[in-house]
């Protein structure tokens, strides 16, 4: 009996997750640039948490399309 382990996700899946990781990291090094105390300006309670929570979403649909 062989026992062969096929890997879940397929190349587009992979490459659709590491996007989303670079968007998040985006979101994040966008949230340092605001130039206001503790963060409280456009960018670091606005923009960036958005961008954040898309590269969030991102992964989640990759890992949920299963189709093969």
């Amino acid at each position: 009996m062989e026992n062969s382990k096929k890997f879940p996700l397929n190349s587009k899946s992979v490459y659709i997750l590491i996007t989303g990781i670079i968007i998040m990291v985006i979101g994040f090094f966008i949230m340092t640039l605001d130039k206001e105390p503790f963060g409280f300006g456009l960018l670091g309670i606005t923009i960036g948490p958005i961008i954040v929570l898309i590269g969030v979403f991102i992964p989640i649909y990759s890992l949920f399309n299963f189709k093969k």
